[in-house]
């Protein structure tokens, strides 16, 4: 597919490309020189106004899948894919958003936590419990290599330049500068991606523009005159918009808890005073409402590309979009816009790269030190060169994979990356959602819960169970809303059974002869319940 830009849009582009990697670099030597631990890498040590978080919120939780991958899942299935990923999965992300949120942070401010995974482990008091999550958390790298494969998907086209040489730049160059920032200076970049993005996005959204010339029915015609599958709410021809189990039901649950990832939740950590909350939230939901759009330009792409091919070659999904800009922009525009897919990607990237090598480091790899290791004045340079060690090893591994997917890609990597990543939050979600919503939820049920999760997702997806799982390619939204629905149940049954057996004792204890109380263990902790 090289060939497709003009040598006018390459030089531009690589004009473009050079000012933004100065951009970055600049904010980026401004974050780390405020970094003196390993805190400050974790969650910042810069106060940032809520706006600003927001934005980064907003910009971390959409990434190349929303603007770079979704739209060719649109363009190739129509408005049953566009229910999907455009209206039903926000809506309960977002409202998954808000209610989490506030819970989480005050939690995570009490106990100083800098990773989901000392979150968890400190609200159950459970080593164990972090380090499981820790280790868990290696799941996110196949988040990353869905963006390192969208990012040059859309620079290798803009270049035209092979992918392999633009995959290597494009991790050597974002994973050697999050080596150096962290949150401080993440929160910058973050920021001025999205409003790069926001611009982007409403110019995509007005890109079809004319296609509306005869309204929304003449609209629909057009498609339905591709393949009338394209105008209907389900498509029982597609491999993951069949019916309303999967378009409705598997997102609304999927969307509740994607929000459980360690670089969206952690991110209201960033922010100083529990009044800034309110105006961080309402800053995320109205940028990620105008984000979530972005995949409708699907539509506008299979109108350009009706038998999606191009120059008499089939175009594969995931360059979709790409082409997309490329063809029907003129050279000053399509390079902004290129940009702004360009950011999409870039953003979220560097939360996971943040957020992920935080967690190796501090969970998985110091517990199994001395705890020498890192004391005494030349600790944290210690500490924070180990961290610069595991990005590298991360962009190595990122590069091996993402190639792979190049290479043996099964429709889409996006197949490839929800399959780790929703098994993740699939996983946390019992753990933070009674982390925060229930105070006495046991270390046992919450542990139980997320065992319960793993084992269902992956037996589902690999086993090939339920009739979902028969086709070429399975749809990882099945099995792992499945795996979530199973996991409330076993979580919630270990709950209320605790709850049930703790109820006689208690009683027992308030009826005690001598008025004295008796010690109720709960977990790791004893409590000691008053007499009335």
């Amino acid at each position: 597919m090289n060939g497709i830009a003009t040598s006018q849009q390459v030089t531009a582009t690589a004009i473009l490309l050079a000012c933004y990697a100065a951009v970055i670099l600049f904010f980026v030597v401004r974050g780390a020189l405020r970094i003196n631990s390993m805190a400050d890498y974790a969650v910042g040590s810069v106060r940032f106004s809520p706006v600003a978080v927001g934005l980064s919120l907003a910009a971390s939780m959409t990434s190349a899948a929303t603007f770079i991958i979704n739209p060719g899942f649109v363009a190739i299935n129509g408005l049953s894919a566009m229910l999907s990923f455009g209206v039903v999965m926000p809506i309960a992300s977002m409202a998954s958003l808000v209610v989490f949120t506030k819970g989480f942070r005050k939690h995570g401010q009490t106990v100083k936590a800098h990773t989901l995974a000392q979150w968890i482990g400190t609200r159950f008091q459970s080593r164990g419990l972090t380090r499981y999550f820790g280790w868990l958390s290696l799941l996110l790298i196949t988040f990353i290599v869905l963006i390192c494969v969208g990012l040059t998907q859309v620079l290798s086209n803009a270049l035209n330049a092979p992918p392999l040489p633009v995959l290597v730049g494009v991790v050597v160059f974002i994973f050697g500068y999050m080596m150096f920032g962290g949150a401080n200076s993440m929160v910058y970049t973050n920021t001025i991606q999205a409003c790069l993005k926001l611009l982007v996005a409403l110019v995509l959204l007005t890109s079809g523009y004319e296609h509306f010339s005869q309204g929304v029915h003449g609209f629909v015609d057009r498609l339905g005159a591709i393949d009338p599958a394209l105008t209907h709410a389900n498509n029982p021809g597609s491999y993951l918009f069949r019916d309303y189990f999967e378009i409705v039901f598997c997102q609304v649950v999927i969307g509740i808890a994607i929000v459980c990832q360690p670089h969206l939740i952690t991110k209201s950590l960033l922010l100083d005073n529990e009044k800034d909350v309110n105006r961080y939230l309402t800053t995320a939901v109205l940028v990620l409402t105008v984000f979530f759009s972005v995949v409708f330009v699907g539509l506008y792409a299979r109108l350009a590309f009706p038998g999606l091919v191009l120059n008499g070659q089939e175009l594969k999904m995931d360059k979709i979009m790409s082409a997309y800009v490329v063809r029907e922009f003129p050279v000053y525009m399509g390079v902004l816009i290129i940009m702004g897919l360009i950011s999409a990607g870039i953003s979220t990237l560097e939360s996971l790269i943040q957020s992920l090598s935080s967690t190796i480091t501090a969970d998985i790899i110091k517990p199994l030190l001395p705890s020498t290791a890192f004391g005494g004045a030349g600790g944290f340079g210690r500490e924070i060169l180990l961290n610069r060690v595991v990005i590298a090893a991360l962009g190595a591994i990122a590069i091996w994979l993402s190639y792979d997917q190049f290479v043996n890609a099964k429709l889409s990597v996006a197949i490839f990356a929800q399959t780790g990543v929703y098994a993740y939050f699939a996983a946390a979600f019992v753990p933070i959602s009674f982390g925060i919503f229930l105070r006495d939820a046991p270390r046992v049920a919450v542990a139980a819960a997320s065992v319960t999760a793993l084992l269902v997702h992956f037996a589902i997806y690999f086993g090939r169970l339920t009739p979902y799982m028969q086709a070429p390619v399975r749809n990882p939204g099945v099995s792992a809303a499945i795996a979530i629905v199973a996991s409330v149940a076993v979580g919630g049954a270990l709950y209320l059974a605790r709850r049930q057996a703790a109820e006689p004792l208690a009683g027992e204890l308030h009826e005690a002869p001598t008025g004295q109380p008796l010690p109720i263990r709960e977990g790791s902790r004893t409590t000691v319940a008053r007499t009335l």
